[in-house]
């Protein structure tokens, strides 16, 4: 309710680019609250907040992140290939490959996080952590930049809506056609 009355835009899945954007803004948001993390646990270990900041960056790359990849690399990415722009499809490919480390960081640093979440951990990698935050700032960077604006301008109506049905239905939610 809060949203509606501040005016404060939430995208919906029929604009499934401005949701992918606002993706970036809760991944972004993830990363800050993992900086944060890294600031508090030396001098409070595994206290209640910092438990409750590790369930947190574990809840939402665990799954909403992890729908992001999939609405990007079973859905966006190949409608993008579709179209004949090879600087779309070389693109596609290094999003690709940075996908892949954006997992490699994630398979490190979640372990860290589920110690810290589960209340044992000593110690708190701080190479894993600021790597994780590092490729994710680059990549999101890139595709927020060069992505997302080509995507705009090669997507028709119809890709679109398919894209974003097929993210709704990914979530187990229904897409309602706004426009």
């Amino acid at each position: 309710m809060s949203d509606l009355l501040s005016g404060a835009f939430v995208p919906s899945f029929d604009n499934p680019l401005e949701m992918l954007l606002a993706c970036h803004g809760k991944i972004q948001t993830q990363c800050v609250t993992l900086r944060k993390l890294l600031q508090h646990f030396p001098s409070h270990g595994c206290d209640a907040q910092a438990q409750q900041a590790a369930q947190a960056i574990l809840r939402y790359f665990d799954t909403a992140g992890q729908n992001h990849h999939d609405d990007e690399e079973q859905d966006l990415f190949p409608c993008l290939l579709a179209t004949p722009n090879a600087e779309i499809h070389k693109l596609i490919a290094h999003l690709l490959d940075e996908h892949k480390v954006l997992d490699t960081a994630w398979q490190q640093l979640r372990p860290l996080l589920l110690g810290i979440a589960e209340g044992q951990a000593t110690e708190l990698d701080i190479k894993s952590a600021e790597h994780f935050i590092q490729v994710h700032d680059r990549h999101i960077s890139l595709e927020n930049t060069q992505l997302l604006p080509q995507a705009a301008k090669l997507l028709d109506h119809m890709q679109l809506e398919t894209l974003g049905r097929s993210m709704a239905a990914r979530r187990g939610m229904v897409f309602s056609n706004t426009r």
